[in-house]
């Protein structure tokens, strides 16, 4: 059977979908084929139900921790982990439904199964169900296949007690004691909100500091929480060799000085991930891939074949939902002959754990090592009303702008809800605003975006609620 179509997106997830619904509002037809579930990683496997399992665990430990401070009792609070899994598969139930409404809306066929391309135009549809292989003859195509997991030799995920975060998950036990090996973006959050359902939790990690990549005071604060609630961190530290013995593993690890061997009942191994091309066909497309095993893009996300697009995790790090989204975007748009490109100056990224981090922009260092001359300065999260009304001081905002012009270049924070305030700073950094374009914004009170206009006040000099000796100025030079 051939079937021709106008254009062919493969992969359902934040890229592939929101590039199918843009398409469809653009008046195109549209045939999505996804091998699972729609909304991809994030919404099944990543953001939403970890966002979900995340916020129950945040809610026992305040009641437990904070509440008799609050004159709240709640004795013998725990979590009924069955009904938890029961809520978290509910909440990604009801959002896949949601896309899927979308898309139907929009006009866009959806099909399940794999597609492997055979030419610059053509590809094989596998249905999910079986049955008879389609070949598709397309106008033009978005890939948005995602990434895999990557593992280590003898470390390989079984199911049992070495998991992937699919795994992880759904657990409807706790287990005892939680190896994590790899201190990234996953690790820690579902590191955390073990150690919150009382497992003991060890990360192991292979670079100098957790959350690789992450501003450096920003991940040494979260260090110091996590450590503060009885996670054992070890960073610098490389796994040799595991061992499935009995019901757990036994993880040998590289420390100064020699070795040490972990135990644990389970291991979660999240040591990065892959784009996913396994099976993609893109040599028999004739699809160029570059450095990571990525294919090239342009600007507008066209691959050297023209007329074939690729977004997502597939197309470049950094592998976030909303980068995805943004890209799917502009794939559409571009794919309907408008003139549109990538042409972004801020990529905000959060970690969602206690305390948030949250970073858009350039840090210090970077600035610096662009020529720049800087100066930074930190307002602290204790100095803010509203963080003592939620009992939430822990944490700071970091401030990096210009030092001749004052010009805006990035901002830092580590403290409750920094992931909501952030974009604003995003917004500021995309219409090349100043710090104090920012500080003479006015800010509802009391609430905790009033920290951007505290840390802008404290960067001009003009400090509102700290004295000046507060501020940690860092100036280039």
């Amino acid at each position: 059977m051939t079937t021709e179509l106008d254009v062919l997106v493969v992969g359902g997830g934040p890229g592939g979908y929101l590039a199918a619904l843009r398409l469809g509002q653009l008046g195109r037809k549209v045939t999505l084929v996804e091998k699972e579930f729609l909304g991809g990683e994030c919404l099944n496997r990543g953001c939403i139900p970890s966002k979900a399992l995340l916020h129950v665990s945040s809610l026992l430990t305040e009641l437990r921790d904070a509440g008799p401070v609050f004159g709240v009792k709640a004795e013998g609070v725990r979590v009924d982990l069955l009904a938890l899994q029961t809520w978290r598969a509910g909440v990604v139930e009801k959002e896949r439904a949601g896309v899927a409404q979308l898309l139907k809306a929009a006009g866009v066929s959806t099909r399940s199964g794999t597609v492997e391309l055979t030419g610059p135009r053509t590809a094989l549809l596998r249905p999910a169900a079986g049955g008879d292989t389609e070949e598709l003859h397309f106008q033009a195509a978005i890939l948005a296949t995602g990434a895999y997991p990557m593992s280590l030799p003898g470390m390989e995920p079984d199911g049992s007690r070495v998991l992937t975060a699919r795994e992880m998950l759904t657990l409807s036990e706790v287990p005892p004691r939680l190896l994590i090996l790899g201190g990234g973006v996953t690790g820690v959050e579902l590191g955390q909100h073990f150690a919150r359902l009382g497992s003991k939790v060890t990360i192991v990690e292979l670079l100098p500091q957790i959350v690789p990549g992450t501003e450096k005071d920003l991940a040494a604060e979260l260090r110091r929480s996590l450590e503060r609630m009885g996670m054992e961190i070890l960073t610098g530290t490389r796994a040799t060799g595991l061992e499935r013995a009995g019901p757990g593993v036994r993880l040998t690890v590289e420390i100064p000085g020699g070795t040490r061997v972990l135990e644990a009942e389970r291991l979660f191994l999240t040591v990065g991930k892959r784009p996913e091309t396994r099976g993609l066909g893109l040599a028999a497309a004739g699809i160029t891939l570059g450095p990571g095993g990525f294919p090239t893009v342009s600007d507008r996300m066209e691959t050297s074949v023209p007329g074939i697009f690729a977004v997502g995790d597939l197309a470049r790090p950094p592998m976030i939902a909303h980068k995805a989204y943004r890209e799917g975007i502009l794939a559409a748009e571009a794919v309907a002959g408008l003139p549109t490109r990538w042409s972004h100056q801020a990529m905000p990224m959060v970690i969602y754990t206690a305390p948030e981090l949250a970073s858009v922009g350039l840090t210090r260092e970077q600035a610096e090592a662009s020529g720049l001359r800087v100066r930074e300065v930190r307002f602290p999260y204790a100095a803010l009303g509203r963080a003592h009304a939620n009992r939430v001081t822990e944490g700071f905002v970091k401030l990096v702008a210009e030092e001749e012009t004052g010009r805006l270049l990035g901002c830092h924070a580590a403290g409750y809800a920094s992931g909501e305030f952030i974009g604003e700073v995003a917004l500021a950094l995309e219409m090349g605003a100043t710090v104090r374009d920012l500080a003479e914004t006015i800010h509802p009170h009391p609430t905790f975006s009033e920290l951007l206009q505290e840390v802008a006040f404290l960067w001009l000099g003009e400090p509102l609620h700290v004295s000046r000796s507060m501020a940690h100025v860092r100036r280039s030079g």
